[in-house]
């Protein structure tokens, strides 16, 4: 898509121009290497698209752009400490190359940099910013203990389920999204509703990212196949499947999931019964749901319609990965 190249190479424009030379080099150093690995860049994009739609200056919000993706980029540093994880895009993670000091200073300098980056902001847009960016950290922490929370909980509700993805992948969407309108000015309800919109379509993008872990093709999706199963991750899949299962399917479920282990007989346990339950149609049903209602968002916003066009354009992208 001809939009988000643009939108790509001023985000890659921008990290170079602010890569970081400050001392130490071994803090600052592994800070570049995620940053400089990129990955698709969605979050600062986001931020980005939603400042020109409502005809923002695109150069006010380049930095709190980059604010979002230093802050996801902290993120994904911890999240490969917690999952002991030894690749991040198909490179070593920084606390494999430097070590578990160093991974943890270096993510907390993302976030505090993060920060930083607001600081151009006139007083009360900065205000604002500040407010839902620092709200959408808690929230994520938030989702990050539920998900850890659930691998041994056993009364996990679908409700729990979507409360956690919302907080682990929604909200950051939703409020990159938000900052971008905020910063352009636009006014309360439809920077809330474009919001909603991002919120609706990272809860989708979840939904089909637990989709594909079992159903995608494992050489374009890049990830180890049924790697949530062997995890006990209670993902989507799992709890579709536990509702329409019968008693026996449910014990063995419960007999799979409290057990973490590599063994290829649970794999082939468990889809067995994801296929039986039919859980895979069951979860694009859903995945077209919250695609409906966050474009219900959009078409609330008052701009013209063909402003709306690169927002459709992304959510599609979003979800029509290879399955």
């Amino acid at each position: 898509m001809e939009f988000l190249d643009r939108y790509q190479q001023i985000v890659a424009d921008a990290i170079t121009k602010y890569t970081f030379k400050d001392k130490p080099s071994e803090l600052y150093d592994p800070m570049n290497y995620i940053i400089s690995h990129g990955g698709k860049r969605l979050r600062p994009i986001m931020v980005l698209m939603a400042c020109e739609m409502f005809g923002g200056d695109l150069k006010q919000a380049i930095k709190p752009a980059l604010a979002i993706e230093f802050f996801h980029n902290f993120t994904l540093i911890h999240d490969d400490i917690m999952d002991e994880a030894p690749l991040r895009r198909n490179k070593p993670t920084i606390h494999t190359l430097h070590g578990l000091n160093v991974g943890i200073l270096s993510g907390d300098g993302l976030m505090l940099k993060a920060y930083k980056f607001f600081e151009d902001l006139e007083p009360e847009i900065f205000k604002a910013c500040i407010r839902i960016f620092t709200h959408t950290g808690l929230l994520l922490c938030e989702g990050q203990q539920y998900d850890i929370n659930f691998e041994t909980q056993k009364d996990v509700t679908f409700d729990d389920y979507i409360r956690m993805i919302t907080y682990k992948t929604g909200v950051l969407s939703a409020s990159s999204f938000e900052i971008g309108a905020l910063i352009a000015r636009a006014d309360f309800k439809d920077a809330k509703a474009i919001f909603n919109f991002g919120k609706h379509i990272g809860i989708a993008f979840q939904i089909m990212d637990d989709y594909l872990d079992v159903f995608g093709d494992q050489a374009q999706f890049g990830k180890k196949h049924a790697g949530d199963i062997y995890e006990n991750k209670k993902t989507v899949l799992y709890l579709l499947a536990r509702e329409h299962a019968t008693d026996e399917e449910r014990k063995e479920l419960d007999y799979w999931y409290s057990k973490k282990t590599e063994n290829v007989d649970k794999v082939y346990g468990v889809e067995k019964i994801f296929r039986r339950t039919k859980v895979d149609e069951k979860a694009l049903r859903l995945i077209e749901k919250h695609n409906e209602i966050g474009q219900s968002y959009l078409q609330k916003i008052d701009v013209p319609e063909e402003k709306k066009k690169p927002f459709i354009e992304l959510a599609n992208y979003l979800l029509r990965r290879e399955s």
